[in-house]
C-alpha cells in the first residue's frame, strides 16, 4: 500500500526527509499514528486508504485523450483531483439551479458528430452572440481571451483558470499532460483551462471545449503539437477551434499579403502556433515546415517561462479566475438567502471567513 501510495502521488523515497519510509517497508520499523497521516497527506492519498488490504481500483473521471505519439497513460494525481474538485463544484451548482427552477441549457448536446462543423460555429457564434470577426476588435490575444470568456460565462458557462491544485502551488499542473478539460452538464457546463499555458493557446483550448459543449461529450486534453487525438470527436472539436479562431477564407487573403506568422498572430488574435498549424492544414505549411517552427516556438516559450514565479501578485485577482465570477455569484446568492452554509461556501470556493467575505464584497 505504501509502495502504491507513492507511485499513485508521484513521490519517491528520496522526497521524505523526515519520514523513515524505507525502514516501514523492510519492516525494522512501524509507523505512528502521527507519521502515517504527514505520509498520507504527502502522497495526497486519504488516509483510511492506506489500511486497505490492496490498492483500490479507481476510474478515471472523464475520458483524458492524448494527442497521436504522446505515450502517458492515465492521469497524474494532480489532474485527478483538479477534475474532481471541479466535479464538486458542478454537482452543487447543477442542483442548486434545479431547486431554483433554473431552465437547462438548449446548446447543451445540441449537435453531434454528424453535423457539419460550419453548422456548429454558426450555432455558437450566435449563441454567444459574436460575429465572425469579432477578435478583430480586441487590441490584444489577451483582451481577445478576456472578451471571448466574458461571453461564454453570460451564457451559465463556468470557466475555470488555474495552474494548480486548488490554491497549492506545490502541486503545479504540468501543461504537456493536461492543457485543460470540459465537464458537461445541462445545466452548469465547465471549462478549465490550465493557467500555464500561453494565453494565445488558451483561446484555442477555450474553443475546442465549448465544440465538447455542443456535442455534448466530457473530455480531458494534451494537445501536444497542437495536434488532436486519433477520435473522430476530438478531430471534429479540432477543426471547430481551428476554423472558428482563424477561419480558411480570411486566412488565405491575409497570406497573400504577409508570410509573416507573428504578423497574422497579431492579427488573428491568436498564438503563432495556431497560425502555422492552420497554414499546415490548409497546405500552405508542409508537415516538416509546421513541426521544425512548432518545436522551435515552444523551446523558447519555456525558455522564457522557466523561471519561478515571484511572490506578490493580486490574490483576489487570481481567485477570480480560479473561481469563476459566475460560479461565485451562484454561491454567494445562495449563502445570503440561507440554500448554502458558510463553511461549505469555503469548501467549494477554497476561500475562508474574511477572505471570502472580502472577495464576494469587492471582486465580483
Amino acid at each position: 500500500m505504501l509502495t502504491w501510495a507513492m507511485n499513485r502521488g508521484g513521490v519517491g523515497l528520496p522526497d521524505f526527509k523526515t519520514l523513515p519510509v524505507e525502514r516501514w517497508m523492510t519492516g525494522e520499523r512501524q509507523p505512528t499514528v502521527k507519521q502515517l497521516q504527514d505520509f498520507a497527506r504527502k502522497v495526497h492519498v486519504p488516509y483510511g486508504f492506506l489500511f486497505l488490504p490492496e490498492p483500490p481500483q479507481e476510474e478515471q473521471p472523464i475520458p483524458f485523450f492524448r494527442s497521436i505519439g504522446a505515450e502517458r497513460e492515465g492521469i497524474s494525481i494532480n489532474v485527478r483531483d483538479t477534475i474532481q474538485q471541479m466535479q464538486q463544484r458542478q454537482d452543487w451548482l447543477s442542483s442548486y439551479l434545479r431547486r431554483e427552477n433554473y431552465d437547462s441549457l438548449p446548446f447543451v448536446g445540441a449537435f453531434n458528430q454528424h453535423h457539419g462543423k460550419d453548422a456548429i460555429i454558426a450555432s455558437i457564434q450566435k449563441s454567444l452572440g459574436l460575429t465572425e470577426n469579432w477578435a478583430n476588435e480586441c487590441p490584444n490575444w489577451e483582451e481577445a481571451l478576456k472578451f471571448l470568456t466574458q461571453k461564454i460565462e453570460d451564457r451559465r458557462i463556468i470557466v475555470v483558470f488555474n495552474g494548480v491544485v486548488g490554491n497549492n502551488t506545490h502541486r503545479p499542473l504540468d501543461v504537456h499532460e493536461c492543457r485543460g478539460f470540459v465537464l458537461v452538464n445541462e445545466m452548469a457546463p465547465l471549462l478549465f483551462v490550465n493557467n500555464k499555458d500561453a494565453k494565445s493557446a488558451q483561446l484555442f483550448t477555450i474553443v475546442h471545449e465549448l465544440a465538447h459543449i455542443w456535442l455534448g461529450e466530457s473530455a480531458g486534453f494534451d494537445f501536444r503539437g497542437m495536434l488532436p487525438a486519433d477520435d473522430p470527436v476530438e478531430k471534429l472539436c479540432d477543426s471547430i477551434a481551428a476554423e472558428f479562431l482563424v477561419s480558411e477564407v480570411s486566412l488565405r487573403e491575409a497570406w497573400e499579403q504577409t508570410h509573416s506568422i507573428k504578423t497574422l498572430s497579431r492579427k488573428f488574435k491568436v498564438s503563432p502556433i495556431v497560425i502555422g498549424r492552420r497554414l499546415m492544414d490548409i497546405g500552405l505549411y508542409s508537415r516538416d515546415q509546421f513541426f521544425t517552427f512548432y518545436n522551435n516556438y515552444m523551446h523558447d516559450f519555456e525558455d522564457r517561462n522557466n523561471t519561478p514565479e515571484s511572490g506578490g501578485g493580486n490574490f483576489y485577482a487570481t481567485a477570480r479566475m480560479r473561481i469563476s465570477p459566475t460560479f461565485a455569484r451562484y454561491i454567494n446568492q445562495a449563502v445570503k438567502t440561507g440554500n448554502l452554509l458558510y463553511r461549505d461556501a469555503y469548501r467549494l470556493t477554497g476561500l475562508k471567513s474574511k477572505t471570502f467575505e472580502r472577495f464576494m464584497q469587492d471582486y465580483l
